[in-house]
């Protein structure tokens, strides 16, 4: 009786690990759509326009700069999936790709960009050069995303302020009210987790530009980081009632209020404006002129003007990242606190 055989093939461990983390890789690929990240349009937000937007100005920073970091990563999961497998350890061999993977995407991060440009490079000149190119459109991607990211807290905001307003009027009820304010908090806090995200990733890439920029203008980043959060910080006294801004500027949507006698600390703004921060954690901008301990504050340095040079260009890049940061965590606050209230 001839038995039959019965043929299983048989895969390596590294063959799994590597097929896992395609199939890892395909699968976050399907569901990284604008779609998934944004939600599909049911037509009922206002600010739809301002969210696809700013998503939209996401994809620029998807791509590391030179590849530097792709590489890294996808030659350090091998490796790491290599090791596991060449000492026998089949069970590990995930869990060095993984660590590889992360290894060596810090380490392309990290050193892959500049180490590319110096390879480019026929001398020092040339390398400056090609970084400063690299900068330049960089600031011009981080100053769309900046712009997007005002229009649609400009959005948001101010269709919190129609809704007070509203309220105050009598042409809605305090219910509706407060199911109109819910669902704009609740819309500001997933557009505040796309901004995060744009943040994460132009902090990605911000650390290869930074490893360039240390080593073509030494310097350049402390100077720069500490000129954009210095100032002093003033405790004052409110005299009156001070409407706060969402940025500085006149016509940016009114946030909150602070009542005369309310204790708050002004530090320097830009645009005749002063930041104003209470003991809760809110911050907004009110007009320097509303306080007059605020003569004394200076005004925070605007950004460094791109003149064309790598060390202009880098301080620009850190100043407009640091930016962009600080105004996503302080439109956090105000979707996590008092930046909804319809008391404001």
């Amino acid at each position: 009786m001839t038995q039959t055989s019965r043929f299983r093939p048989r895969h390596s461990p590294l063959g799994r690990a590597v097929a896992s983390l395609t199939a890892a890789a395909m699968l976050a690929a399907c569901v990284n759509t604008q779609a998934g990240r944004i939600g599909a349009d049911d037509g009922s937000d206002a600010c739809r326009t301002q969210v696809v937007a700013l998503d939209s100005t996401g994809d620029f920073y998807g791509e590391s700069i030179i590849r530097g970091a792709a590489i890294g990563a996808a030659s350090g999961a091998l490796l790491g999936g290599l090791i596991a497998a060449a000492s026998g350890r089949g069970r590990d061999v995930m869990a060095g790709a993984a660590i590889g993977a992360l290894a060596g995407g810090a380490i392309g991060g990290a050193t892959g960009y500049y180490g590319a440009r110096q390879q480019q490079a026929s001398d020092q000149a040339s390398l400056n050069l090609a970084i400063a190119g690299d900068l330049a459109t960089e600031n011009a991607s981080l100053d769309r995303t900046q712009i997007a990211f005002n229009q649609l807290m400009d959005c948001r905001f101010a269709t919190a302020q129609r809704t007070r307003e509203n309220l105050k009027a009598g042409r809605i009820t305090r219910p509706q009210a407060e199911a109109q304010m819910t669902d704009v908090r609740a819309r500001t806090q997933r557009d505040i987790q796309v901004a995060q995200t744009i943040n994460t990733s132009i902090g990605r890439r911000g650390a290869e530009f930074d490893t360039a920029i240390e080593n073509v203008a030494p310097g350049v980043k402390e100077q720069t980081l500490a000129r954009n959060r210095g100032g002093a910080f003033v405790p004052v006294r409110a005299r009156a009632t001070v409407p706060l801004r969402l940025r500085p500027d006149a016509i940016s949507p009114e946030i909150a209020q602070v009542s005369a006698q309310q204790n708050v600390t002004l530090r320097p703004g830009s645009n005749g404006f002063a930041l104003v921060e209470t003991s809760s954690g809110l911050r907004g901008y009110a007009p320097a002129g509303a306080f007059p301990e605020a003569r004394n504050l200076g005004s925070r340095p605007a950004v460094a003007a791109d003149e064309g040079d790598v060390r202009s260009l880098a301080a620009s890049n850190v100043a407009r990242r640091d930016n962009f940061a600080e105004s996503v965590g302080n439109a956090e606050r105000l979707a996590a606190g008092q930046g909804f209230e319809l008391a404001s």
